[in-house]
């Protein structure tokens, strides 16, 4: 399946003039995305609408106007967490009397494919995938299948997560995240915890190869806490899919915390030193989603034929890239390789 149209949604100048020479700094462990002026929004709907679907319909909102689509399929981990949180505590706040309708509807996960489809009147299919960290892969592969049973169709895909305080506690005290990193230098600490991220990236997705920006050549995603089966897949997917590893570039999701760093090592042994590996998570800090930044960031790769120097984690001489493997786990349970190619 082919990749027609991206827009991401940051911490970084992700949105309209892209700039990756310009990293903002995080603050306080975090690493908040910069929202975008909506365009098309009732100002009833805006301000009721959470910082998740704010980013969503900033990213889905520009693709579904320009393109006639036949579904929207989103993937997020807790989509408005905030507003669920919200909403519960109104039920003890008010004894379970009159609670405001307007958080509840905000708090269900599909509330960002929902308020899509509600804008701009499509009554196509309509998906979320929750899969928490492969809910974009899960995304991804709904739309590959949706594709082989509908041939000619097309689809806007997106991976969507915000940092809700409730999320961010829970995380921060189980250990997940470490207040004092920073993405200044969170590559040369060796300590447990990492930064915490949102964002949201959407895609147009379709079955037509012609003026593509890429094309989605395999999906692996599942579930292990054991390097050695982590080793033993991406050996599988490089054997089955990537007979020629000329011009590829390694895509990692490398996020800082000493513990998954053996995994992440392991992978690019497996490829070899002579592949070039790219970080990004300086950028975006953790979300469940954030491959979907690693995807749009593997786009940009092959328009611009090169990524600035501060992605790259090794020495390299790499002056085309035609394919990216995109290796990314979540919290040393779930992993997931993308090929891309353009």
């Amino acid at each position: 399946m082919y990749i027609h149209q991206h827009i991401c949604i940051s911490p970084q100048q992700t949105n309209g003039v892209v700039d990756l020479e310009i990293i903002n700094s995080s603050q306080d462990g975090k690493l908040l995305a910069i929202e975008p002026q909506l365009q098309g929004v009732p100002p009833s709907m805006l301000r009721r609408m959470s910082k998740a679907v704010r980013m969503g319909m900033g990213a889905g909102l520009p693709l579904i106007n320009e393109k006639n689509i036949d579904g929207i399929i989103i993937g997020t981990a807790n989509g408005g967490m905030e507003d669920c949180i919200r909403f519960l505590n109104q039920i003890i706040d008010y004894d379970e009397g009159l609670l405001t309708p307007a958080n509840f509807v905000q708090s269900t996960p599909n509330a960002i494919a929902g308020q899509l489809s509600l804008i701009t009147k499509n009554r196509t299919y309509n998906a979320t995938h929750v899969h928490n960290g492969l809910a974009f892969e899960n995304a991804l592969t709904d739309a590959r299948m949706s594709l082989l049973e509908k041939p000619g169709t097309q689809y806007l895909v997106g991976g969507v997560d915000e940092i809700s305080s409730y999320n961010y506690n829970i995380d921060y005290l189980a250990g997940w995240y470490d207040k004092t990193k920073s993405n200044d230098d969170l590559y040369s600490t060796h300590t447990p915890g990492t930064i915490a991220g949102e964002g949201a990236a959407m895609f147009i997705i379709n079955d037509i190869a012609d003026n593509a920006f890429g094309k989605i050549e395999a999906i692996d995603a599942f579930q292990s806490t054991d390097k050695e089966q982590v080793e033993a897949r991406f050996k599988n997917f490089l054997d089955s899919y990537i007979p020629d590893t000329n011009h590829t570039l390694l895509i990692s999701g490398e996020n800082g915390d000493s513990r998954f760093l053996p995994a992440y090592a392991t992978c690019e042994f497996a490829i070899g030193s002579s592949i070039p590996v790219a970080r990004f998570k300086h950028l975006t800090g953790e979300y469940p989603t954030s491959s979907s930044f690693a995807l749009w960031l593997a786009c940009h790769a092959f328009h611009e034929q090169g990524l600035p120097a501060h992605f790259y984690k090794n020495e390299h001489n790499l002056t085309q890239i035609d394919r990216a493997i995109l290796y990314n786990q979540y919290q040393g349970k779930q992993h997931s390789f993308i090929l891309v190619s353009r």
